[in-house]
């Protein structure tokens, strides 16, 4: 069990004691027995906690034994040298479970009919797991002086009924040694472990937070990430997130990995590990259809995202059906776009051939489809060649490279109709949880691919029953329920004891950790605004010249 999922050892002995008979008189003792079938009065000469609490409470009890057996409502039983408590009406039961037992005390025969001996080890294991909270069955049998491979066969009967479950949830036994559980009394400990976790960490300030989330992010200088291996970090922590496209590596890029070089991006690209385009409708698309005023118009600030294929469940479809889109692009666009959906992915000079228009109208139509969040490419340099006017013309003093980069040019949303909502919603939270580290609804006020906070809320709360994230309250002065991973936690934490250093830190108004006015106060500067915000140890410089004046670092990595 990973340690987020770990249950809390403290919860599981409070869970068992809680579970264990209260016993205050005869009659309780009855009802006791009569669910644990067999009660061993001489478990101190086995070693495990079940044995140590049974032989501390046995001479509290013996005194309403005795009443039972004075009223022949119980009797002890002896095998193989170990005497057993057994009441009256379980006799049966437990002689077909110890069919060389000898009784010590003549009971009345009520007519009960013996059952079978595999239901008889059914019976045992049931009420003492009912009773003891988690336990393995090997210190079970050693206790009740019972081959350990007929309770395990009881055991996985419990287990196939789904009134047990199995795990690993003491510490103090072997790794190798399966455990089982009541469900009634694991979800009972899972809620304590559940409340302990959260009362571990004391809230941060705000500030404590946006100082975090600014190295959470590698957006400090002493925390960029370096290499292919650093680009596709981030573009993980960034995928869903859209920024104007021609932002991406003139600002949020550079500002996260150190020297950053534009080839490894198009490797990843290239090599089917990221893709990108536009998620989020373009506002034409959502205007009725009858309605021609407004169309889609290329522009360098169209807002695109990356998405890490492998794990890109996150991603469904949010634009109006193909057949609403051509009132809303060109003539050229519609020819490319029905192109495509007849042939599939095509490389630049085939869509040129087969439209039948020239190669600039393929281009314009090329990035009117990008803007409208229809197609993507296999490399980024493809949008790069749209983005950059020297690109497009050719320049004498046009990049070094080909004019239309290599890679084909394909639907971007092709084959994604069938989703699976609840796969895709737990997928979002995990992005979330990967640019975050802590996630409550405030952060989401930039965010536009996901799904109502409602839904992330129900999806979060299942991935906390499931021990895979955290729950409770890790920064002040926000209200409803915060998340977090566990790692982000233990980091959290560990930024207590790190001294304020009076840097500024700055970043892009179209940077996701341009939370000015959302997270930490100050002014909310508007993604597109192209001004720059920073960042004093979490909190908001004023304005853009107090950043400039101050020496703050950050945008395209320097001053």
């Amino acid at each position: 069990v990973e340690e987020v999922g770990k249950l809390d050892q403290d919860a599981i002995e409070e869970v068992a004691a809680q579970a264990w008979p209260d016993v205050r008189g005869a009659d309780d003792l009855h009802d006791a027995l009569m669910t644990l079938i067999a009660l061993p009065i001489d478990a101190a000469s086995e070693s495990s906690p079940l044995a140590a609490r049974v032989a501390a409470i046995v001479p509290l009890w013996e005194p309403f034994f005795v009443e039972l057996q004075r009223d022949r409502r119980a009797g002890r039983a002896r095998v193989a040298g170990r005497e057993l408590w057994v009441a009256t009406e379980c006799a049966a039961t437990f002689g077909a479970a110890y069919p060389d037992a000898v009784w010590l005390d003549a009971l009345p025969d009520l007519g009960i009919g013996a059952p079978s001996a595999g239901d008889a080890l059914f019976a045992i294991v049931q009420g003492w797991l009912s009773h003891a909270g988690a336990l393995a069955m090997p210190e079970l049998a050693a206790m009740l002086g019972i081959a350990t491979s007929d309770l395990d066969a009881a055991v996985l009967r419990l287990e196939a009924s789904g009134w047990a479950l199995r795990g690993r949830f003491r510490t103090s036994l072997p790794a190798d040694v399966m455990q089982w559980c009541e469900r009634r009394l694991l979800a009972r400990i899972h809620r304590l472990t559940i409340g302990t976790l959260r009362r571990e960490i004391e809230p941060v300030t705000a500030a404590g937070f946006m100082r975090w989330l600014l190295a959470w992010q590698h957006a400090e200088p002493g925390a960029r990430a370096t290499g292919e291996h650093g680009t596709l970090e981030v573009l993980r922590q960034l995928q869903g997130f859209e920024a104007p496209a021609s932002a991406w590596e003139r600002h949020l890029l550079p500002q996260r990995i150190a020297g950053y070089d534009p080839d490894e991006l198009d490797r990843l690209c290239l090599g089917g590990v990221v893709g990108w385009g536009r998620l989020s409708p373009h506002p034409a698309t959502l205007e009725p259809v009858g309605d021609d005023r407004r169309r889609v118009a290329p522009t360098s600030v169209a807002p695109i995202t990356f998405f890490a294929r492998e794990d890109a469940d996150w991603m469904a479809p949010r634009h109006p059906a193909p057949g609403d889109l051509p009132a809303r692009l060109s003539q050229t666009a519609r020819d490319v776009l029905h192109l495509l959906h007849r042939h599939g992915a095509s490389f630049f000079p085939d869509l040129v051939r087969t439209s039948k228009h020239v190669t600039a109208e393929v281009e314009a139509a090329l990035w009117e489809l990008v803007a409208a969040g229809l197609v993507t490419a296999d490399g980024f340099d493809n949008l790069r060649a749209l983005i950059d006017p020297s690109r497009r013309t050719a320049s004498p003093r046009a990049s070094r490279r080909s004019r239309h980069a290599a890679g084909r040019w394909a639907l971007l949303h092709a084959g994604t109709d069938d989703v699976d909502r609840q796969r895709t919603i737990e997928s979002a939270c995990w992005m979330l949880l990967r640019r975050y580290g802590v996630v409550f609804r405030e952060l989401l006020a930039r965010e536009s691919n996901f799904p109502v906070w409602r839904d992330l809320l129900i999806a979060f709360r299942r991935l906390e029953d499931r021990g895979e994230v955290r729950g409770g309250r890790f920064v002040s002065a926000f209200i409803g329920e915060q998340f977090a991973l566990p790692i982000a936690v233990d980091s959290l934490r560990a930024m207590r004891h790190r001294p304020p250093t009076g840097e500024i830190v700055t970043v892009a108004a179209a940077d996701p950790l341009n939370l000015a006015g959302i997270i930490v106060p100050g002014e909310r500067v508007a993604a597109n605004s192209g001004r720059v915000v920073g960042f004093r140890d979490g909190h908001c410089v004023a304005d853009s010249a107090t950043v400039l004046q101050a020496g703050g670092v950050g945008v395209n990595g320097g001053q």
